[in-house]
């Protein structure tokens, strides 16, 4: 069956001005101009819109999924099983939200007793879903999904005062990134600090530690241009900073 730009706005409940803009991207091209210059749309067309939906829902940029569905090795079975993975990981998060409220209500009527780790558990859920909403697809393919899965257990199962010294580790990197930046040297003792203290905060989640991941992820940060836009709050050129102190941090 063939749509029309309308025709296919009204079904996907999307604007016909989006499926325009999806065509000036190169993310959603029609079939065919036909004679009256409208833009036609087939089966394959429909189908690549609900994968584009499925990601929007999920929260994916769109320069991530053009990145994404333009690779030539693209697979759709493949990507309904990360959408299907992804919708399943919500699912569980608001069904721990709504157990989390109903729990704290209790609490607050002294019907029953919640210790501190249980009033923060659903939000460490969703800190995982943000990860794997931005990152999942990525690092399941550099790294593999069960060291994933290890690592997503592991923040599950912090205490109270791991999660915050995680925390405090996090804000350390940052405090200390600009200074150890100002020095300009990559090997000085402050910027070897900050990237011993990024190896601290990696082991919180990591299931086991190696200096070849360490840079793995230090490269990571480089190529993309999510993780580089954090660090380069510290500076211009922090994130590449930040690499090269891990780099010769790793090789000792």
């Amino acid at each position: 069956m063939e749509y029309t730009i309308s025709k296919l706005a009204k079904l996907a409940n999307v604007s016909a001005r989006t499926l325009r803009y999806y065509d000036e991207i190169n993310l959603l091209k029609p079939t065919r101009i036909n004679s009256s210059g409208y833009r036609i749309y087939g089966q394959k067309e429909v189908d690549r819109l609900q994968q584009i939906l499925f990601y929007r829902e999920l929260g994916v940029e769109l320069d991530t999924i053009i990145s994404i569905m333009n690779n030539p090795n693209f697979d759709k079975s493949t990507a309904l099983q990360s959408h299907l993975y992804q919708l399943e990981l919500k699912r569980s998060r608001l069904e721990k939200l709504i157990e989390m409220v109903e729990k704290t209500i209790a609490y607050e009527k002294g019907e029953i007793e919640m210790s501190d780790e249980q009033k923060f558990e659903a939000f460490k859920d969703k800190l995982i879903e943000q990860n794997e909403d931005n990152y999942g697809d990525e690092i399941r393919e550099k790294y593999g999904k069960e060291i994933v899965e290890n690592s997503n257990a592991k923040f599950k199962n912090m205490s109270k005062e791991q999660y915050e010294h995680m925390v405090q580790l996090g804000e350390e990197i940052l405090e200390l990134l600009p200074k150890a930046l100002s020095t300009g040297d990559p090997a000085s003792p402050l910027a070897q600090e900050v990237a011993s203290k990024h190896k601290q905060w990696l082991t919180f989640t990591w299931p086991s530690y190696s200096k070849e991941a360490h840079r793995g992820v230090a490269e990571m940060y480089v190529a993309d241009e999510r993780f580089k836009a954090y660090y380069e709050k510290c500076g211009i050129g922090a994130t590449e900073f930040l690499r090269d102190a891990i780099n010769i941090y790793t090789s000792k």
